[in-house]
C-alpha cells in the first residue's frame, strides 16, 4: 500500500531537518502554491520528450564538444537549461514512476528497473523486494490533465509495469510498441525508432486542437544496445563514440522535426516544451558495446547513486512565459514534474506528492532549496551497490546498505566525488545520516537483508578489486580499459539479467 506523508512523519522530516540548521545546513520551506487558473483557453500544451540513458553532458549544448545537436541547443537558448537537474533513481523505471506520480520510489516501493535482477553470490545482501507497477489508485500526469479536458498522448517506452499500461493510467491516444526497440537505420529511420515515434507524435499533433494537449514522447535513445545510419557514423568518426554520437545526432534531428511542426501548426508559443532523460548516461561498457559516453566532470553513470547516475540534461521552453536564455544552477528533481506541470496549466495541485513545483522558479523567482534524497537497495549490472544519498545545499552524503561505510563530498569544490570529507565533518555527517533514515521511514521504504550465499572473493572481483564507479572513460588508459573489460566479464558472469521471481506485484 502507497501511503501519502502522514502527520507525524512529516513531522519527524522536518525535526531531523531542524537538526541539520544546527550543523550549518538551512532550507527554505517546500510547501506549494497553486497557480492562478486560467482559462481553458489559455492553456499550455505540453510537449514532454524523456530519452532513455542519455547522460547530462551528452548534448552539445551542455559542453559535449564532439556532439552535434544544433535543435537541441537552440531550444536552450530560447528556454532555460538546468545544471543540476537529477532524475529520482538512476535506473529507468523507478525514474519513471517518480515522474508521473510525484511519488518518491521508495514510497511507490519501486526501486529498480522492472522487473529486477536476482540475488548473486556476489552480493552482501539481497536485493529489497519491490513492486512490479504502480496501481490505478496512485493517478498519474495523464489523468489529472485528461480531467482538466486535455487530450493525452503517449509514444515509445512505458516500463513502468506491464498492466496496468499507459491507457488505463490516462493516455487517450498511445502508441506504445514495446520497453525496447531497435530499428535498421536507413535514409528515414535511425537505430532506435526515433522517427517512428516522431511520425506518431506529429499525427497526434495534427489532429483536432479544440482542446489544448498533452504529449508524452518517450524514446529508446540511447539505450544500449544501438547502432546509427553509416554515413552519419562517419561524419562522427572523431566522436568519442562515433555510433553512440551518430544517434544522438539522429535524437536532435527528429526533435527538430517536432520543434518544425509546432511553428508550422502556429503551436509553438502556447506549448510548452520539457526535454530530459530518465538516469544518467552509461559509463561501462555494456550490450557489447566497447565504449558508451562519459558523464565528466561527474563520477560514474547509470546504475551508480554517485552525481553521473542521477544528473540529467533538462531543457525547458515556453516563448513568453519563461525567460529565454537562462542557465540555472538551483537543484531540482524529476519527482518535481507533475505538481511543475499542473501549476504552469493552472490546475489544483493533489495533497500528498512528494514532488514540489518550480513553477515560479521557470518565470524567474527563486527556486525552493531543500533537500534532495534517494533510496536505492539494489546492485546493478552497472557496478552500483546498496546506497542512499541525500543533497542537503553543496553537500552531497552518500550511504553504503551492503557496508559500514559513509562517503561526504563537497559538490562546488569537488563535482567528481574524488576526495571524501566525511572524517573532517562528523557532525555534517551524523546530522545528515540521520535526515535519511527519517525521510526513509516517512517514505516506508523497504530494505536489504543479509545474503546466506555471500562470497567475499566474488564480492571483491566486482566491487573492490576493480571499482567501476572511479572509472573515467574520459581520461582512462589503455590498461584502465583493459581491467573494465575483464571487470565486465567478471560482472556478466555474476550478475545475470533474468528478473527475481520473488518480487512483489
Amino acid at each position: 500500500m502507497i501511503r501519502p506523508l502522514a502527520s507525524p512523519r512529516l513531522a519527524r522530516v522536518r525535526a531531523i531537518i531542524a537538526l541539520l540548521a544546527g550543523a550549518g545546513l538551512t532550507f527554505a520551506g517546500t510547501t506549494t502554491a497553486r497557480a492562478a487558473e486560467p482559462p481553458a483557453s489559455a492553456r499550455p500544451n505540453v510537449l514532454f520528450i524523456l530519452c532513455d540513458d542519455l547522460g547530462v553532458n551528452d548534448l552539445h549544448c551542455y559542453g559535449r564538444a564532439d556532439h552535434h545537436t544544433p535543435h537541441l541547443d537552440r531550444l536552450a537558448a530560447q528556454g532555460v537549461r538546468f545544471t543540476s537537474a537529477y532524475a529520482a533513481q538512476a535506473v529507468c523505471s523507478p525514474s519513471r514512476a517518480a515522474l508521473l506520480t510525484g511519488l518518491n520510489p521508495a514510497r511507490l516501493h519501486i526501486t529498480d528497473w522492472i522487473p529486477g535482477r536476482p540475488n548473486a553470490v556476489s552480493q552482501r545482501v539481497l536485493q529489497a523486494e519491490m513492486a512490479l507497477t504502480v496501481p490505478l489508485s496512485v493517478p498519474m500526469l495523464p489523468r489529472h490533465f485528461r480531467e482538466a479536458g486535455y487530450a493525452t498522448g503517449f509514444f515509445g517506452k512505458w516500463h513502468v509495469g506491464e498492466s496496468p499500461g499507459p491507457a488505463a493510467h490516462g493516455f487517450e491516444v498511445v502508441y506504445h510498441p514495446g520497453d525496447s526497440k531497435n530499428t535498421t537505420p536507413s535514409e528515414t529511420e535511425g537505430g532506435k525508432a526515433e522517427y517512428e515515434l516522431t511520425r506518431e507524435v506529429l499525427r497526434f499533433l495534427q489532429a483536432d486542437r479544440s482542446r489544448p494537449f498533452l504529449a508524452f514522447l518517450s524514446h529508446y535513445t540511447p539505450h544500449a544496445t544501438f547502432t546509427a545510419r553509416a554515413a552519419l557514423v562517419e561524419k562522427n568518426a572523431r566522436a568519442f563514440e562515433p555510433v553512440y554520437a551518430a544517434l544522438i545526432e539522429t535524437l536532435d534531428d527528429s526533435v527538430g522535426l517536432l520543434f518544425a511542426e509546432l511553428e508550422r501548426l502556429g503551436l509553438a508559443d502556447n506549448t510548452l516544451v520539457v526535454f530530459t532523460s530518465d538516469n544518467g548516461g552509461l559509463h561501462v561498457p555494456e550490450g557489447g558495446h566497447a565504449r558508451i559516453t562519459h558523464n565528466t566532470p561527474f563520477r560514474a553513470g547509470k546504475g551508480h547513486t554517485y552525481e553521473g547516475g542521477s544528473r540529467v540534461p533538462l531543457i525547458v521552453r515556453w516563448p513568453g512565459r519563461i525567460p529565454a536564455g537562462r542557465v540555472v544552477d538551483s537543484p531540482v528533481n524529476n519527482v518535481d514534474w507533475l505538481p511543475t506541470l499542473l501549476a504552469l496549466a493552472g490546475l489544483e495541485i493533489p495533497p500528498g506528492l512528494d514532488g514540489v513545483s518550480f513553477a515560479a522558479g521557470l518565470a524567474g523567482q527563486a527556486f525552493t532549496d531543500r533537500p534532495l534524497f534517494w533510496h536505492y537497495p539494489h546492485y546493478t549490472n552497472q557496478g552500483g551497490r546498496p546506497s542512499g544519498v541525500m543533497r542537503a545545499g553543496d553537500w552531497v552524503l552518500v550511504e553504503f546498505y551492503d557496508a559500514d561505510k559513509t562517503e561526504l563530498y563537497h559538490l562546488p569544490t569537488d563535482p567528481g566525488q574524488k576526495h571524501d570529507l566525511a572524517t573532517r565533518h562528523p557532525d555534517r555527517v551524523t546530522a545528515m545520516r540521520a535526515a535519511l533514515a527519517a525521510w526513509r521511514t516517512a517514505n516506508d521504504a523497504r530494505h536489504n537483508e543479509p545474503n546466506p550465499a555471500f562470497q567475499e572473493a566474488e564480492y571483491r572481483k566486482v566491487y573492490v578489486d576493480v571499482d567501476p564507479s572511479v572509472f573515467d572513460p574520459a581520461t582512462a588508459t589503455g590498461a584502465e580499459w583493459d581491467r573494465l573489460r575483464l571487470w565486465r566479464r567478471d560482472m556478466n558472469r555474476l550478475a545475470p539479467w533474468k528478473p527475481q521471481k520473488n518480487r512483489q506485484p
